[in-house]
């Protein structure tokens, strides 16, 4: 019976990874959360008191400003370690 043949190639070893740590900056996560808090606060300003009037000129643009501020929050939340 023939022999099988024996490997010759090395067993595969990953590369080493750096040891450095990434930290998210520091005004990072308090401008996440204002924009957050901003953001619901337009919301519900717009359907608490519709008449003021900064908020009565935007009509139904409120919203998308509102939805603007969380979303900013949230693209920034993807750049948070």
């Amino acid at each position: 019976m023939p022999k099988s043949h024996t490997r010759k190639k090395a067993v595969y070893t990953p590369p080493q990874k750096s040891q450095q740590v990434k930290v998210s900056p520091r005004w990072l996560a308090p401008v996440m959360v204002a924009t957050w808090i901003i953001g619901i606060l337009w919301i519900a300003l717009y359907y608490v008191a519709p008449n003021i009037p900064f908020i009565k000129t935007l009509a139904n643009w409120n919203l998308a400003v509102g939805f603007g501020f969380i979303i900013f929050g949230v693209v920034l939340s993807t750049r948070w370690r």
